[in-house]
């Protein structure tokens, strides 16, 4: 998935919040697309950890919007709001769910939702699956990326 798809994914999801992305302290995704050029090069953008779970793990992780289709090609009903939730630990709640990337003229190729530590500001809304965000601008919450479409990708499709 292309950089600036996950980029403007991440950013506006943030938005629905009043955060940028200065407020991301992690990307979180499962393992099999850690290593795609869109979620590296974004996490590498922000200056945040690339952080990912197995399948296994993620398929643990309860969520409200479940995928036939992740669970068919990744092997989890979920990545981009269960990986949020991992990264942002025990307790976390999502306080973005997960959303689609919206390209012109082909399908999503990404997903994300935004997840918060437990008792920090904010949590209990939904949000982006996979970032973390933190710091000044508010709560910390970790999202969760991935990438989505015909073919095997990253993220909670």
């Amino acid at each position: 998935m292309p950089l600036a798809e996950v980029l403007e994914l991440v950013t506006d999801t943030l938005a629905l919040l009043g955060h940028t992305p200065a407020a991301v302290t992690a990307l979180a995704t499962v393992d099999v697309k850690a290593a795609e050029p869109g979620l590296a090069g974004v996490a590498r953008q922000l200056g945040v950890p690339l952080l990912s779970y197995a399948a296994e793990a993620l398929a643990a992780v309860r969520v409200p919007a479940p995928s036939r289709f992740a669970r068919d090609v990744m092997g989890t009903p979920s990545v981009a709001e269960a990986a949020a939730l991992l990264a942002a630990g025990p307790g976390a709640e999502l306080v973005v769910g997960k959303r689609k990337s919206a390209p012109h003229g082909r399908p999503p190729g990404a997903t994300c939702a935004i997840a918060a530590a437990a008792g920090r500001e904010g949590a209990g809304t939904t949000g982006p699956e996979g970032t973390a965000t933190g710091g000044a601008e508010g709560p910390a919450t970790t999202a969760g990326t991935g990438t989505g479409g015909a073919a095997p990708s990253t993220g909670g499709v």
